[in-house]
């Protein structure tokens, strides 16, 4: 376990951390991840450290936001190497809750956003961003930060997040990261550490259909055309199913056929075991 980097699970202490922090008048970022960090989440706390004079980041893979046949039991759990990475990073806190600490008895309440969340993951992992909204919900209520930061490669997520922050006026400013992708264009992910060496092979179709779809939209075709071909391609390519390809307004996620407003082409598709997702924009 890192030595230099302090480490806090409980509600009380993250709150007398921060309190500290701001009686010297020092402004407070925040970085929600489930841990098994990577360069990706790395440079989320870059962000943070550009927006804030401290940075908190938590580490707490949530039960709520995972399905019953999803991979809770099984996600990666590497505390001691989160923690030397935060470091490394500049992080200067890490918020690692319990279970028993973030849902004790009793816990009874959850945080349910329409709109945004239908369609896409929505449809395909029932309950998962009432999961993410609520957690969420809880640590920026518990940290009070003055600005989070999230990567853009889970846009829907990012998409529930602002909008539950506007509507509950918490007072915080969500900023979104661009997605860090591997040198073939795999976007990083705790979950590709689950590929095998074929299946690692084969992800980086995800994106190149994505980049298809782009092109294609910027010469005149339209998505309704542009979509189903993609699918086939990953297919195609060995991907075993595909949850979705889509293209959607950027700001409201609605269904989109062409770029003239700025779009978000967003995709799910699944290597062997493993569930992938990406997106990149166009238009505008």
């Amino acid at each position: 376990m890192s030595r230099d980097l302090d480490i806090v699970r409980s509600v009380a202490e993250l709150r007398a951390r921060v309190r500290y922090w701001r009686d010297q008048g020092l402004t407070i970022g925040m970085v929600p991840t489930m841990g098994a960090l990577h360069q990706g989440h790395l440079s989320l706390v870059v962000k943070a450290l550009e927006h804030a004079d401290r940075v908190v980041t938590s580490v707490f893979v949530n039960p709520t936001q995972f399905g019953p046949n999803e991979d809770f039991s099984r996600y990666p759990r590497q505390e001691a190497r989160d923690a030397e990475l935060l470091e490394g990073a500049g992080c200067h806190l890490l918020f690692a809750p319990t279970v028993a600490e973030m849902y004790p008895d009793g816990f009874a309440t959850s945080i349910s956003v329409s709109g945004v969340s239908e369609g896409l993951c929505g449809d395909v992992r029932p309950g998962h961003f009432s999961g993410v909204a609520t957690v969420v919900t809880k640590l920026l209520l518990q940290c009070l930060p003055d600005v989070a930061v999230f990567g853009e490669k889970d846009y829907q997520q990012l998409a529930v997040i602002r909008r539950f922050t506007r509507d509950l006026d918490i007072p915080v400013a969500i900023l979104g990261a661009p997605t860090l992708r591997e040198a073939d264009g795999l976007a990083m992910s705790s979950r590709n550490a689950y590929l095998s060496a074929g299946d690692r092979a084969v992800a980086p179709a995800l994106l190149r259909a994505l980049t298809g779809i782009a092109d294609g939209l910027r010469s005149g075709a339209r998505a309704s055309d542009l979509c189903p071909r993609a699918v086939g391609e990953l297919l195609k390519a060995g991907f075993a199913s595909v949850d979705y390809v889509e293209v959607r307004d950027a700001d409201t996620l609605t269904p989109a056929e062409t770029a003239e407003r700025p779009v978000r082409i967003l995709a799910a598709a699944r290597l062997g075991a493993t569930r992938l997702i990406d997106n990149i924009g166009c238009g505008g």
